[in-house]
């Protein structure tokens, strides 16, 4: 955790570097998550459940280029349901079909492309795409109390979406768990990554 956060702290300060030669503007972003995790063995079944995420976006364009920044700060909600009751090692202490949800504090650091010479059409609309690491800092959890849980984790999110009278962006994308969020008790090696399909709405200010 404390190299992640070293990373964070050296990105951001890169970032204030060169927002002198940049373009750079902020607003807030609210979104939907459909949540999953992934774990190392299908010993049970896991389903998808609702989450949000809501904060702050900014975002730096370099002019002429179209090649960008974005990032953010936001409370996050992941999770899933996984069916511990399947297997008898939890079934026999009481254990089923169990929600998992972890509150995090999400800092997503992408690069991004915003096509930015239409010919005067991108001040209608403007088509993106971003793709880039997103950090999770891990601040309460509820559900099952059958896990131990990593405190953080690294994500890898790619999508697509498209800027409204530069205002409104609206995107759909994808992260992938890189690192474990959480690990049974019983079974160590038992650990598991998160998935998120996302759709956000953000405006800028």
């Amino acid at each position: 955790m404390k190299k992640t956060i070293a990373v964070i702290a050296l990105v951001l300060t890169t970032l204030c570097a060169q927002t002198a030669f940049a373009q750079f503007r902020w607003g807030a972003s609210v979104g939907y998550k459909a949540n999953s995790l992934k774990f190392k063995q299908d010993l049970v079944g896991v389903s998808f459940t609702p989450g949000v995420d809501a904060g702050v976006i900014g975002e730096i364009i370099f002019p002429g280029l179209g090649f960008g920044i974005d990032l953010g700060l936001n409370y996050n909600l992941q999770g899933a349901k996984v069916n511990l009751g399947e297997k008898e090692i939890w079934s026999s202490l009481g254990y089923g079909n169990e929600n998992v949800s972890i509150h995090s504090i999400n800092i997503p650091v992408h690069l991004r492309f915003k096509w930015t010479r239409l010919n005067g059409l991108e001040d209608i609309v403007a088509p993106f795409a971003y793709g880039g690491p997103e950090f999770n800092i891990q601040v309460a959890q509820g559900g099952a109390d059958a896990y131990d849980y990593s405190g953080g984790d690294l994500g890898l999110g790619v999508g697509c979406g498209a800027e409204l009278i530069k205002k409104w962006q609206v995107s759909v994308g994808y992260t992938w768990g890189m690192t474990y969020v959480l690990k049974t008790k019983l079974l160590d090696n038992f650990s598991a990554r998160s998935r998120q399909f996302n759709v956000r709405v953000a405006y800028f200010f």
